[in-house]
């Protein structure tokens, strides 16, 4: 049974509809990459073997054309490769790259000046370089890559900010499908608010602010928040607020705690008509669903099927439906599948 045959499976007894799918491109669709680096190769894990190579096919086109450039580049100088353990990659829409050389070892003054001389010698690429090591980072802040993406539904352009260490979705041909599905899909027609657990660094927030009176969002990770801050200085938002609370501290704060974090915005001021969750693969937390619970409309973001059908089963024995669901298969050649989604109260 294929994967597309499996979910539906799981799910067929919660939602019986048709279930579109939408397919990535075989190749060039990966905006992110992630390698370790050992025997002067790039390295992935392929089930429990270990896959050297110095091109990966399925990486954009920007990333393909650098990866064999910088690996010789790196394989020359032992500066450069000596307890270099891992190399990350980022592309974005307008071709350029963002690599992250992460050690095991102290970033000295010798390989940030060789960094500098690398970096120059690889410009025409419109690529940037981060050293990582334990504790450490150079450049010493934050470097913001943009990512714009145009939207079919809103007729307008987004600019999405990211950095090296924030979690972004991966393939560059469903990123923005993803978004105008939600955006078409969403049944919003009385302008209420939205509040967003899991947040990141404003995928879905950003384009969501036309859609509703106001927004309130949360996430845990301190690098996604300043590009959601960014964002929406950049794109001219103002009717975004946001949190650095966990999940777990949001159901503490609608049972009645406190945060200083909040900056007296009181989470009673919002009339909320969806909650929009976008867990780990891990899904939602018992104590999360007995939360969304109160909310008459859950946009629910999954990147896994099993648990999504797991809290599927939950919600509609809680009174919930599924009023639309596709598939979005940013991995063709995997089992892996995301999810988009929205779930109504009856009555």
């Amino acid at each position: 049974m294929d994967k597309y045959n499996k979910f539906k499976a799981d799910i067929k007894n919660y939602y019986s509809s048709d279930i579109a799918i939408n397919i990535s491109p075989s190749t060039s669709f990966r905006s992110r990459c992630e390698f370790g680096y050992k025997n002067n190769s790039y390295t992935m894990h392929d089930n429990k073997s270990k896959v050297y190579l110095d091109i990966f096919q399925n990486a954009s086109l920007p990333i393909q054309k650098i990866m064999p450039i910088l690996l010789r580049k790196i394989n020359k100088s032992e500066l450069l490769n000596k307890k270099l353990f891992q190399i990350n990659f980022r592309s974005n829409i307008d071709d350029d790259v963002l690599v992250t050389l992460i050690y095991h070892k102290e970033l000295s003054n010798e390989i940030k000046d060789s960094i500098k001389i690398l970096h120059n010698k690889i410009l025409k690429f419109s690529t940037k370089i981060i050293l990582r090591a334990k504790n450490e980072i150079y450049p010493n802040e934050d470097i913001y890559f943009e990512y714009n993406i145009k939207l079919v539904n809103s007729q307008r352009n987004i600019i999405i900010y990211q950095t090296d260490n924030c979690f972004y979705q991966p393939n560059k041909f469903l990123l923005s499908k993803m978004i105008d599905k939600v955006i078409t899909y969403t049944n919003n027609n009385n302008k209420g608010d939205l509040i967003e657990l899991y947040c990141g660094v404003g995928t879905f927030t950003l384009p969501l602010s036309d859609f509703f009176n106001k927004i309130f969002v949360t996430e845990n990770n301190r690098s996604s928040i300043r590009c959601l801050i960014k964002g929406l200085r950049d794109n001219k938002i103002n009717n975004v607020e946001y949190a650095r609370l966990s999940s777990s501290e949001v159901v503490e704060l609608f049972a009645g705690r406190t945060f200083n974090r909040m900056k007296n915005n009181e989470i009673n001021n919002y009339n909320f008509s969806h909650i929009l969750v976008d867990p780990p693969r891990s899904g939602l937390t018992t104590d999360v669903i007995k939360l969304i619970n109160s909310f008459k409309n859950i946009i629910y973001i999954s990147c896994n099927p099993e648990t999504f059908a797991r809290d599927s089963q939950i919600l509609v024995k809680g009174g919930y439906r599924i009023d639309w669901l596709q598939i979005i298969d940013q991995f063709k050649w995997s089992h892996h599948i995301e999810l988009i989604s929205q779930f109504s109260k009856k009555g």
